[in-house]
This record gives structure tokens, sequence and C-alpha cells, in this order.
């Protein structure tokens, strides 16, 4: 993907971590010689299962609109049920990719002119040691696999020191394992 920006919007649901996520991928992003890295976090109600979102646009170059992003380059999602939620893929360009945690398949989803990458990492995480339902480590081995923006190593070094405190260690596995079984399809 060459542009100048590229613009990466996470959809999660409260708990899920979608904004630690982006966070931990826009340090990467910085320390992978990005220099330009805005994130913008949106929040709805804040309480345990409600849906979130967060913008993360990152350039070799400094950026200076710090809006949400309405016309992203690729969408994360780290709950595949919220495909089902108005505006999820609002907006989305065409040749744009959806990374998606489902147990599905890329054939099962039918989105036009799209790259589509998916990943189980909700039982990812379990395999990995973490409790059931800890989704954002893995989703960034998704992301990792089917952006190809950023090396998974600096990636699991952020993941590491992000979560320094909680099983480091098994959180940076389970972006591995997810980056090992992530399917891409589509287009």
């Amino acid at each position: 993907m060459k542009k100048d920006t590229i613009k990466i919007r996470w959809h999660g649901r409260g708990g899920q971590g979608a904004i630690t996520a982006a966070k931990i991928v826009a340090n990467a992003a910085f320390v992978s010689g990005y220099s330009g890295v805005v994130m913008t976090p949106t929040f709805g109600t804040e309480r345990r299962g409600a849906p979130v979102l967060t913008s993360l646009k990152i350039s070799k170059n400094k950026i200076y609109d710090l809006s949400p992003i309405e016309e992203p380059d690729m969408i994360v999602v780290l709950d595949h049920l919220l495909l089902e939620e108005a505006g999820v893929t609002n907006g989305l360009k065409p040749g744009g990719t959806i990374i998606l945690n489902t147990p599905k398949s890329p054939d099962d989803y039918h989105f036009n002119e799209m790259k589509v990458a998916t990943a189980d990492v909700t039982s990812i995480a379990v395999k990995a040691g973490l409790m059931q339902g800890i989704v954002n480590s893995g989703i960034i081995g998704a992301f990792a696999k089917a952006s190809g923006l950023i090396n998974l190593e600096i990636l699991t070094k952020e993941i590491e020191q992000e979560f320094k405190d909680k099983r480091p260690k098994e959180n940076a596995e389970a972006a591995r394992l997810a980056y090992s079984i992530t399917n891409i399809g589509g287009m």
C-alpha cells in the first residue's frame, strides 16, 4: 500500500481493547519510521460491550488532520458480530482491507473489491494462555499479516511493553499465533 497517509479504523466492543490495540500499533508505527502518527478515539456510551471505534492514521510525513476517519484504507473488527451494526464498513475505499476476528473463512464474506483477512483470534487467545475474550493482542497479529505495514517483531515488543504487568509473553504469543493463522482472500 503506497500512500502518503494510511487510514485505519478500529471497531470493537467496550472491554475488548480496540483502543489499546490501536495505541500499540501507533507506537510500533512510530518506532518503525512513520513520523506521522495520529490516533483519535471515539467514545459513545462508555460501558462494557458497547460498540467503540478509534481512528489511526500513519504516514512517513507529519499529519495535520486530526479528524476521525470517514474513508479508511483498512478496517479492523475485533468482533465479527459488529458487522451487523450499521456503519462498520461505511466509507471503506475500493481495494481496501477488512481484518476480522472470526472463526469464518474470508470466502464466507462478500465485500466487493475488498481484501478480507480473517483469524479466529478469540480461540487463539486461550491457546496463548490468556482469558477467553482477550482479543486485542491477537488482532494485532492479524493486522500485521494482512497489512504488511509493520514488522511483527516490533509489534510484539510493543505488546510486551504495553502489557508488562499483565501477561506480556502470552499477549505477544497471541499476536504471533494469530499472524500464523490469518487467512487472506477477497478482491
